[in-house]
């Protein structure tokens, strides 16, 4: 598929334009219909709610908050009266607001505060807040903030209102976008490569927004599942399209032509992306389990985004890079190559240097990690969910404004009441029972409506208040049973308790099931045991890890002020379960990328420690450019000016930054190193009956042209390996050093040339003795007999400048 793709890039290009095209047209013009359908079965909140449309079934459409205090006199003074009247007047006549009910009618007087100062007004529009045009929201907000001015303050709040505040559509993607460019062209040094991985994303998560508007007409989606798709969607598809890209030049620079190079990057990298971008599913439809249906939306949108982007990836991608041919490398490294002076593209020292290092010391570099992130899982322990709302807005917008203004005139628990909803006519025992609660500010009963009675209860906290949680037991568990009553305790507050408790509830089960899955999915990738029960732990210990950043930012509120985030508050009931599906997906891609090379290099010479260095070494640089380019995709949605959206994107930043450079990079191969050959230990009988799944297939002599014949015969019937390190005296690893493996009568058996950390790995036929000669300019060079048994032979070997050895 991959060569069909590269000699027919045009047809390719043209087939996935026209899709992205049609599909834009097509959602155009069916518009959306994000369906926020919220829906807590065998909850008190609900049975609350139930009677709720029961006794009003017509509600209208979003109501909003216009709220004023006067510095001096009370808002009853004539000069404040008429120009919020004349106000409010001019509000109620456009055309899109069905109703303002103010303070200065008989009605209303509860809407002005005990002293005098602060009153507001309810602004109710003819449609939902997501329907309101925005035009209509900014005249409301422009008409009403035209009265304040000489010592009286206006503000506004509510659903619709927050949409006026929010950053231009698109501006968290453009900086993610932007900010992933940057790390692309200091990962590559070319523009045309840099550009490869942002448009196979952009197409991606376009081809997923359009259809996930579109699909939103024949089921239910909610809004979220839009932001949620664009967040994980570019953070993947600009990281798969980095994994190939980076094999394919691999592939040019050791000597193939572009299609060849292709071919082998999209059948190994290009397979593991297959396999990654599964596993990412698979973890996004762990959702399914816990039974809340408004999330099954989010599966369908993000799902659809993650197999779109991996579609680009093994189709579109090809086609741009026979289009490209050659000029994906840089000018300096076509330059090398036309000289011939380049045999790969280098593992960087640094990560060479890292990898020895691990290897020599897996115990310390094992203990500071698992210190590190048991220090960062510690704030855990005071994790409390609950709701956000416009008190945790930032302090400068006018919905915080509007927040606080109330609080200081009606009390904290004035943004969050709570109903009290009776089936029948409520005794006025209950009412008296509720209203001597302590937590109570105060209660209003009103009539009975279509035989239910609304019990309205003001708490004297406000709604992310550990006190307002307590207040709801003690009326749900105490007060209303005494009363001998049939009555259920509903509200925004109530609801939001109550999904917290629900999400609670079915998180172990939600977490055992793609726990499970990946552990099956591992254990079919690498026919091992014990490497999936290490990447399983790993997963818990990361989403420990980055729950705590999150307490300690949102709840305790360090670096709120830095990050211009609002207030500290609780953690967003629905954020557990969807940033632990996409941190378990994304976790699950950085550890098959790695544990693939290693178990390649271990399938190859059946030595664990080699395996882990060169797999580390050879995959750290990639996994770490690709986590850079995640955090910064995630750490742009805090300028999306959603709340929760900013929670997600810190919460999966800290999350991926925390799996590549601390647990991939240091805790995963310090364990295995530890583990020895434990680590690919797999009981016969389950060998025997599991389904051989290759993720990634050894690749045909990546580090150069292929080998003559005869040396290919000698590798395919190795019996066993010479393998070792080739340094200085002062320890340094010597690259591109030549090792050949000789009989005693100096015929040629094989010749490799040693990695960036000096590594080499020659292929014996058969036990017995052979001649291992070792050359490199200007470091010497170095002959010596070998003697090979059973099993492979570690033979190190020290190059001296000037230095030769004779061998009879």
């Amino acid at each position: 598929m991959a060569r069909w793709c590269y000699r027919h890039r045009l047809v390719v290009l043209v087939l996935w334009v026209g899709a992205l095209f049609g599909l834009g047209v097509t959602a155009s013009s069916a518009g959306t219909n994000y369906a926020e359908v919220f829906s807590l079965p065998d909850t008190d909140s609900k049975r609350a709610y139930d009677l709720m449309r029961k006794a009003f079934p017509e509600r209208a459409g979003d109501t909003d908050t216009v709220v004023w205090k006067t510095d001096e006199g009370t808002v009853r003074d004539a000069a404040v009266r008429s120009r919020m009247e004349d106000a409010l007047a001019e509000i109620g006549r456009m055309e899109g607001v069905g109703a303002v009910a103010g303070p200065y009618d008989e009605r209303g007087a509860a809407q002005i505060s005990e002293d005098g100062r602060i009153a507001y007004a309810q602004v109710t529009f003819a449609e939902q807040a997501d329907a309101v045009p925005k035009a209509l929201v900014q005249d409301v907000v422009d008409t009403a903030r035209a009265a304040a001015g000489d010592g009286l303050q206006v503000e506004l709040g509510g659903q619709a209102i927050t949409r006026v505040q929010e950053p231009p559509t698109g501006t968290a993607e453009l900086v993610g976008i932007l900010a992933a460019a940057v790390v692309l062209f200091l990962a590559f040094g070319s523009v045309f490569a840099m550009l490869l991985p942002i448009v196979v994303a952009v197409f991606g998560v376009a081809g997923g927004m359009f259809g996930t508007q579109l699909i939103s007409h024949v089921t239910d989606v909610p809004e979220l599942a839009s932001l949620l798709a664009t967040l994980i969607g570019l953070g993947v598809g600009i990281d798969y399209a980095l994994f190939i890209v980076t094999r394919h030049r691999k592939g040019i620079l050791s000597g193939k032509d572009p299609e060849e190079a292709a071919v082998a990057a999209l059948n190994t990298s290009g397979r593991a992306v297959l396999f990654a971008g599964g596993t990412v599913c698979i973890a996004l439809a762990g959702m399914l389990v816990t039974n809340l249906r408004f999330l099954d939306g989010v599966v369908i949108g993000t799902s659809l985004t993650v197999v779109l982007s991996v579609l680009a990836a093994i189709t579109l991608l090809p086609a741009l890079l026979g289009v490209l041919g050659h000029r994906v490398l840089s000018r300096r490294q076509r330059r090398r190559l036309a000289a011939s002076e380049t045999k790969g593209e280098q593992v960087s020292g640094l990560a060479a240097r890292w990898s020895a290092t691990v290897q020599r010391r897996p115990r310390a570099v094992a203990a500071v990690a698992v210190v590190l992130m048991a220090a960062l899982a510690v704030p855990l322990l005071s994790l409390r969910l609950g709701t956000v709302d416009q008190g945790n807005d930032d302090a400068s917008t006018t919905t915080r404004k509007a927040y606080d203004l109330l609080a200081e005139g009606f009390g904290p628990g004035f943004n969050g009441p709570l109903q009290v909803v009776v089936d029948g006519e409520a005794p006025t025992g209950l009412v008296k029972a509720v209203e001597d609660t302590e937590g109570v500010a105060q209660v209003a009963a009103a009539p009975p409506a279509n035989g239910v009675s609304v019990i309205q209860v003001v708490p004297t906290t406000s709604p992310q208040d550990v006190e307002t949680d307590r207040l709801i037991d003690t009326l749900r568990e105490d007060v209303i049973p005494a009363a001998g009553v049939q009555a259920h305790v509903g509200g925004v507050t109530a609801v939001s308790k109550d999904f917290a408790s629900v999400t609670g509830d079915r998180l172990p089960l939600f977490v055992g099931t793609i726990i499970g899955l990946g552990f099956l999915l591992l254990l079919l990738a690498f026919r091992s045991l014990v490497v999936p029960l290490t990447a399983a732990v790993m997963n818990l210990l990361a989403a420990a890890a980055s729950f705590g950043v999150l307490v300690m930012v949102f709840q305790w509120g360090v670096g709120l002020d830095v990050l211009g985030l609002g207030t500290e508050g609780p953690i967003a009931s629905f954020l557990p379960i969807i940033m632990l599906s996409l941190l378990f997906g994304l976790s699950m891609d950085y550890q098959v990328f790695l544990v693939s090379r290693m178990h390649e290099e271990w399938v190859h010479t059946r030595d664990n420690a080699r395996a882990v260095r060169v797999g580390l070494a050879e995959t750290s640089r990639v996994i770490n450019s690709a986590a850079l380019i995640m955090v910064c995709v995630f750490l742009a949605f805090v300028l999306s000016g959603d709340y929760g959206a900013a929670m997600a994107g810190v919460g999966l930043a800290a999350a991926v930054a925390l799996d590549a450079f601390v647990l991939r990079t240091a805790l995963v191969p310090a364990v295995m190193h530890l583990l020895g050959r434990a680590n690919w230990w797999l009981p016969a009988g389950l060998e025997k009956r599991l389904p051989h799944l290759a993720v990634e297939p050894k690749e045909e002599d990546d580090d150069g042209p292929p080998a003559p014949a005869s040396e290919e015969k000698a590798v395919d019937g190795a019996a066993s390996v010479v393998h070792g390190f080739v340094r200085t005296p002062e320890g340094e690893p010597v690259r591109g050093a030549a090792v050949t493996l000789l009989t005693p009568g100096g015929r040629q058996l094989d010749r490799v040339a040693s990695l960036a950390d000096g590594a080499y790995v020659v292929a014996v036929p058969s036990p017995g003795t052979y001649l291992l000669a070792v050359s490199a300019s200007p470091h010497g060079a170095r002959a010596a007999h070998v003697t090979v048994g059973e099993g492979p032979l570690v033979h190190d070997v020290e190059l001296t400048p000037g230095g030769v050895d004779v061998v009879s």
